[in-house]
């Protein structure tokens, strides 16, 4: 349909749809391509799905098919011009005996990638009756780096099923079709005239990204592990970049995503770094464990232009794919609350931490999105003018879960205490596809601007929104351009207000203080006692002794027992484990809060140290900035007078209490408007509930 019915039919639908998509037709303009363009090309190959594989697959495997044929037929547009010559040169190299080829065949090509077969998807045509097997001779023509992305989509898994559905001609002869062109050259006619415009590299990745677009959303129950909404990306790379306008120089610049998923936010954030200083080139590496989201990154680094190389395959936890790098620019959305136990062995060895990227400490082993944090912090740059970027999408776990000690608090007590914290940002509810909970961007910087040093900036976004028409998995509301806007303006201009708040680092810690009370236990020498104990003839000889000296009335002072028990020991040389002196004391003395406090030991200059009651011991948090002894005096002392601090036990933390500081009062409603609701409910069942009486 084209604009100027959809206008007729829905004008208040399109007027949206060009509010929302301004910034995107901006994108295609500058790769070269207009709106008409990229909706034709992605509506066609999104056609092929329903056209061709409707009767063999279920349409939630339908990515499993177009997303890979999509890259071979863009790869055999490429290709196609040099096809001849590739195989010419293949020939020659074989008759050379050179094993290295690859050098040659890529300049041959003019791409990092070839095809050595004699096909291509045209010629592939030319022979239905062959095509299952020379489309199998086809895919093991092409260069290692297609190899992998291949391998990495399982497609070869898919060929027999094709065969058997009889589709494998149709599928090809659908991306061979004159209605689009892949091809980075315009299509004419006989007379000359241009059909189709040529489709650049990037062109061609906002296609393939629209594509990955659509499948995510189509089956958004798995489209949050792997897809970040556009605009939270866009909010991210502003966030990232907006900061160093007029900073960023010509010159080399790298960018990192150690969980890119299918790599929206490297080439978000790549375009927008262009933006900032066409002049500078930016490089892009990533990361990904997910062997079908590799395979989709890697492709349309390929299809873009850029080093497929530098997206890496594996578990960026356990191993790295780009351990001795450095970066300028880091965004990434990794996973949370997701184990990270397969990893654990990499970086663990039983207490010890092995791998130095972390050897502030590891959270628990259930969630491993503060790894990822504290990965890209171990590769910031510290000796550039620049320094390092970071912006990080987590719950609100990273930001309290873990006590004092704990891997997590001592992660975000090196952040702080190292000034890394520019700012943490509350997004809405509802803007991810797999879930509804709190959600949160921490942005840091090894080289703040001198009147952000020693702070962090806290800004609560989550009423910063706008409703979906229509929900998606259980996304419900995105960010428009003036929504990205706002939120990058209350960060730039680093004020108080309503929703931006901004703190000392050292505000967020903590000392954590054992208090302690001491033990009182009252005690009876009284046979009795002894009744139920197997050892009850050895300790009754003793008891009978200390009968004689102490009676046997109750006595609220153990320590008399105490002394009184080691000295008929060591005079009568009876030689008791110190398990069985234990089990003796319990069997004849109880605790007793009125009794008087159990000594451990006495000082010479009279100091006593009173034995602590385990069931008692409590924590306070005490913060940073208050004096410990003027707090415990203050706050404890007045309610507990015989309480202690265990000073061997104090340890620092930090947390981040987001809610705390953006909590707004509710009155309770008055308890005759509440009175009054109770009735009318009253009222209104009354009948309802005598009718199911009766």
């Amino acid at each position: 349909m084209t604009e100027a019915a959809l206008v007729e039919e829905n004008p208040e639908e399109l007027e949206e749809f060009v509010i929302k998509h301004t910034d995107f037709r901006k994108k295609l303009k500058s790769a070269g391509m207009n709106q008409t363009q990229h909706n034709q090309i992605v509506n066609f190959i999104w056609g092929i799905a329903d056209d061709v594989l409707r009767d063999v697959y279920t349409r939630g495997k339908y990515r499993d098919i177009i997303l890979p044929f999509t890259v071979l037929r863009r790869l055999d547009a490429l290709l196609e011009p040099t096809k001849d010559k590739i195989l010419e040169m293949n020939v020659k190299l074989d008759e050379l005996k050179i094993d290295n080829k690859e050098p040659q065949l890529r300049k041959v090509a003019g791409y990092p990638f070839y095809n050595t077969s004699p096909f291509t998807f045209k010629r592939l045509l030319g022979e239905p009756g062959n095509i299952h097997q020379n489309l199998e001779t086809y895919l093991d023509g092409f260069s290692s780096n297609v190899q992998d992305i291949i391998s990495k989509f399982k497609l070869r898994n898919q060929l027999e099923t094709m065969e058997e559905g009889n589709i494998t001609f149709p599928l090809i002869e659908k991306f061979c079709s004159s209605q689009i062109n892949l091809s980075p050259d315009p299509v004419t006619n006989r007379e000359g005239d241009i059909i189709h415009d040529g489709l650049s590299n990037l062109g061609m990745g906002y296609v393939f990204e629209e594509l990955i677009r659509r499948f995510n959303e189509e089956n958004n129950e798995e489209a949050g592990e792997h897809f970040t909404p556009r605009e939270i990306i866009k909010l991210m790379t502003h966030l990232i970049f907006e900061p160093l306008e007029g900073k960023i120089r010509e010159g080399t610049y790298l960018i990192y995503d150690p969980a890119c998923g299918s790599g929206g936010m490297l080439t978000e954030s790549e375009h927008f770094a262009n933006e900032i200083n066409p002049k500078a080139t930016f490089h892009l590496y990533g990361q990904e464990v997910n062997p079908e989201t590799y395979a989709i990154c890697k492709a349309d680094m390929l299809i873009k232009g850029e080093d497929p190389e530098k997206i890496a395959y594996g578990s960026t936890l356990s191993k790295d794919g780009f351990p001795n790098l450095k970066f300028d620019f880091m965004l990434t959305n990794p996973p949370y609350g997701k184990s990270w136990k397969i990893d654990r062995d990499a970086i663990v060895d039983k207490k010890d931490i092995i791998d130095p990227r972390f050897k502030v400490g590891v959270p628990r082993s259930s969630d491993g999105q503060l790894l990822f944090l504290m990965n890209m912090v171990s590769k910031m740059k510290l000796n550039s003018e620049l320094g390092s970027r970071v912006a990080s999408v987590h719950n609100g776990s990273s930001l309290f879960t873990g006590d004092a000690g704990s891997g997590e608090s001592e992660i975000r007590r090196h952040l702080l205490e190292n000034d890394l914290v520019e700012a943490i940002i509350q997004l809405p509810n509802g803007m991810f596809y797999n879930t509804g909970i709190s959600t949160y961007i921490w942005v840091l910087s090894n080289k703040k601007e001198e009147r952000r040093k020693g702070k962090i900036q806290l800004i609560d976004a989550s009423e910063i929104y706008q409703k979906m028409r229509k929900n998606l998995g259980q996304k419900n509301c995105e960010l428009d351009e003036d929504d990205i806007k706002k939120i990058t303006t209350l960060f730039l201009d680093f004020e108080e207000s309503e929703i931006s708040r901004i703190f000392d680092n050292e505000d967020f810690g903590y000392w954590k203080i054992t208090v302690e009370r001491p033990l009182r236990l009252s005690w009876q020498l009284d046979e009795a006692r002894l009744a139920e104990s197997e050892n009850k003839d050895t300790f009754l000889s003793v008891l009978k002794s200390l009968q004689a000296e102490l009676g046997a009335e109750v006595n609220n002072d153990f320590n008399i027992l105490s002394k009184k028990l080691e000295a008929h020991l060591k005079k009568t040389e009876t030689k008791w484990k110190a398990k069985e002196k234990k089990e003796f004391l319990d069997l004849i003395a109880w605790k007793d809060e009125t009794a008087e406090p159990v000594i451990r030991k006495k000082e010479k200059g009279g100091t006593i140290h009173y034995e602590p009651d385990s069931d008692l011991r409590d924590t306070e948090n005490v913060p940073l900035k208050d004096n410990i002894e003027e707090y415990f005096r203050n706050e404890v002392l007045p309610h507990v007078p015989d309480a202690w601090i265990d000073h061997d036990k104090t340890s620092k933390g930090y947390e981040i209490g987001f809610t705390k500081v953006f909590y707004k009062y509710e009155p309770l409603r008055p308890l005759e408007e509440i009175e009054k609701d109770i009735l009318a409910l009253e009222e209104e069942t009354e009948g309802l509930i005598k009718e199911i009486i009766e």
